[in-house]
């Protein structure tokens, strides 16, 4: 076997040995089995919502095991045809077998870093809020290529957006945007993407210069039903206004537009695609995830510093920085993962900075700092 193929083997065999210590394959299938037994109850469906996250975490199981033996035998098939093909001077089934091998080192990859998001409320849906900064137009500009970019990147994973509330610019591009993001492990990537993100271009507003352009990014769980956030009537305020979107026949023309304050901590969530009653019930929620994000934050000092850290969209505070203008660069400043390829991020390929931040999170080291040790 050569060298490189050798060493894509290893790095596949860490790969899914990682996978297996953070699976708990050894528990595994007694796991399964309770499971199993749990389903077979009678009264199981007499609480729905409990049911259906028993199916849930059942299914997750599943699909686990089945994707780590599948790609542990997948391993093994392709080293026999390697040998065979070394012994027989079959270099056609060999090159086939390598490209095979190469395609399993991504997945396993991929799998391994999914492996990490096993923190309490990696697997919940997500709210995503995107705030234009310092730079006026530019920043609202700038916003809504951010809104584009994550919306991009739930669609390419087959997630289902929803859209909660929006503030246009004032001459172009968004002040404001909240989305609601559901599909398994939705918080769990996108947390990463809490802070300030950078931009410097060109003024695509005729003015010809280079500008620097913020907005933030605000990311937090969507609370499960079984998890109990109590908001005493007394603590919050609530305002009704007329959504001002776009423009044109759609826009209402009655106060639907929910707004609510939690006094204590100050937080405001809006919602303004639907009727009154349904964006209150939209607002509520969106409040109580973001209060339950703030009781993970106190548990986990790592979390909280990440969002001390990310303060005002401007100078100092942002997480990533995003160059068109004079040269093309994505660079992440807190893992040191960069990529040429700005189009592509701004397309929504954001799964290699998510999959560092994951790994720096577990490590507390970037992928650099740990690939200069070995």
């Amino acid at each position: 076997m050569r060298a490189d193929t050798q060493n894509t083997v290893e790095a596949i065999e860490k790969s899914l040995d990682l996978l297996r210590q953070r699976m708990d394959y050894e528990t595994a299938a007694y796991r399964l089995e309770e499971f199993n037994a749990r389903v077979e109850d009678p009264t199981l469906w007499d609480d729905p919502e409990s049911a259906q996250k028993l199916m849930r975490d059942r299914q997750n199981l599943v699909d686990t095991l089945e994707r780590y033996e599948g790609m542990a035998q997948e391993l093994s098939d392709q080293k026999e045809l390697i040998e065979l093909g070394e012994m027989e001077d079959d270099d056609e089934v060999v090159s086939e077998a390598e490209a095979a091998l190469k395609a399993l080192e991504k997945r396993a990859a991929a799998a391994e870093l999914e492996a990490l998001l096993n923190g309490e409320a990696d697997s919940n849906d997500t709210f995503i809020e995107i705030n234009a900064g310092a730079g006026g137009t530019e920043a609202c500009d700038w916003a809504q290529m951010l809104q584009r970019m994550y919306v991009r990147w739930a669609e390419k994973r087959g997630y289902k957006v929803e859209l909660q509330s929006e503030e246009a610019g004032g001459e172009a591009g968004i002040k404001s945007v909240a989305y609601k993001i559901s599909g398994q492990n939705a918080y769990g990537w996108l947390k990463s993407e809490s802070g300030v993100h950078r931009l410097v271009r060109i003024s695509p507003f005729g003015k010809g210069t280079r500008e620097t352009s913020f907005a933030s990014v605000w990311v937090y769980p969507v609370v499960d039903d079984n998890i109990e956030i109590e908001v005493a009537p007394n603590d919050i305020r609530l305002d009704t206004y007329r959504s001002s979107g776009a423009g044109g026949q759609h826009v209402n023309t009655t106060d639907s537009a929910v707004r609510i304050t939690h006094l204590p901590t100050g937080i405001v969530v809006t919602s303004s695609e639907k009727s009154q009653h349904q964006n209150r019930d939209i607002a509520m929620k969106a409040l109580k995830s973001r209060l339950y994000q703030m009781e993970l934050d106190r548990r986990n000092a790592d979390i909280n510093a990440a969002h001390e850290a990310k303060g005002s969209a401007g100078w100092g505070n942002q997480i990533r920085s995003y160059v068109l203008q004079p040269y093309q660069m994505v660079k992440d400043l807190r893992t040191g993962h960069e990529t040429s390829d700005t189009q592509g991020v701004l397309n929504g390929d954001l799964d290699a900075f998510m999959g560092a931040t994951l790994a720096m999170d577990v490590s507390g080291k970037s992928r650099a700092e740990a690939s200069a040790e070995e």
